[in-house]
Order: structure tokens, then sequence, then C-alpha cells
């Protein structure tokens, strides 16, 4: 449902591991230029919803509210490094249109597919 590359992947867990979390997540939030915001943060096991998606990485885990999984169904996440920074990228094919800095998203909402869990 959510692909992490092997980069993201090794980000992930270095990023749990340095603040002793239990997953990153990552969900979605009204805002920004586009209508939606890619929202990252860090959560222990207690703070997690049952319904919350986990793709478990080699040492920690990306987790997905329940609400959010919809828009972010079939993306791909990545980590980039480059000569102006490193971050993570997200490729998610539900997307209509985004801002120039990647954080922002719009989506129609009549093309949205409801996964099969």
């Amino acid at each position: 449902m959510i692909t992490v590359t092997p980069a993201a992947d090794a980000q992930i867990s270095a990023v749990c591991k340095e603040n002793s979390c239990y997953a990153i997540t990552l969900n979605l939030k009204g805002g920004g230029c586009a209508g939606f915001e890619y929202d990252w943060g860090t959560a222990q096991a207690e703070d997690l919803g049952v319904t919350d998606f986990l793709v478990e990485c080699d040492g920690g885990r990306l987790s997905v509210n329940a609400s959010s999984i919809l828009f972010l169904a079939g993306t791909e996440v990545d980590y980039v490094r480059s000569i102006v920074g490193a971050n993570f990228q997200i490729n998610n094919p539900n997307a209509q249109s985004s801002c120039g800095c990647g954080v922002s998203v719009n989506f129609d909402m009549d093309k949205l597919a409801i996964p099969a869990i």
C-alpha cells in the first residue's frame, strides 16, 4: 500500500534510533498553498491508533493514520540527498498537484479509490 525505498528505510531507522521513538508518522492535515500538507512527526507505540497503517523498517516504522491512508495509498517514500540538503520525498500517484516545496498537495476527490486492506 505504501512503499519505502532502501534510502528512506535507513533514514527512518536512524531517526527512530536518534529520537528513541517507535515510529515516524506521515499524515495529512488541511492547509498549505495547495489544500493539504504532509505532516511528519514521531510517536511511541502507545500514541498510535489501532487502525494506523504501519510499514516495518529495519530499525523503526513508518505510521500513517487511518484518515490519511486513502490519500497516501500507492505512495512511495524516498530519502534524497542533494547539494542543497536532504529530505524525505513523497511520490504520491493520487496527488493532482503540489506546490514547489513538496510539502503541500491537492487531490482530485473524484479520482481517489478506497484501498483494499
